[in-house]
């Protein structure tokens, strides 16, 4: 199972879009999970949506109405659309594997991405 890479990323003006890519070579074989997290400088790490091979997503608060989540289990990758970008949604997104109940080998997963940045101006 491949670590997994980002992209995507970019610099947008509030109220535009954008669509980032994780893909992560073997992940939907295995079972694995994956979750988005953002992370601002001076800030803690935040969670901000996950989804299971099964396609059952997740969002944090904060995104929920704005991003989607979606997965393409042929290509190994999950993508995340994000809508109404606002300048609070400034940060590197990272993506990581996670295991799930039914993960085939669970030591395959847990590996993290390098992150793509997203920069919103207002």
């Amino acid at each position: 199972q491949g670590q997994p890479v980002e992209s995507g990323g970019g610099s947008v003006q509030a109220g535009g879009s954008l669509r980032l890519s994780c893909t992560a070579p073997g992940f939907a074989s295995n079972n694995c999970g994956l979750d988005w997290y953002r992370q601002s400088p001076g800030k803690q790490r935040e969670w901000v949506s996950s989804i299971s091979t099964d396609g059952t997503a997740a969002y944090a608060r904060s995104v929920k109405g704005r991003f989607t989540i979606s997965i393409d289990k042929a290509k190994d990758t999950v993508y995340l659309e994000m809508n109404n970008l606002k300048s609070e949604d400034t940060a590197m997104y990272s993506c990581r594997t996670e295991r799930e109940h039914n993960t085939v080998i669970p030591d395959l997963c847990g590996s993290w991405g390098q992150g793509t940045q997203v920069t919103v101006s207002s």
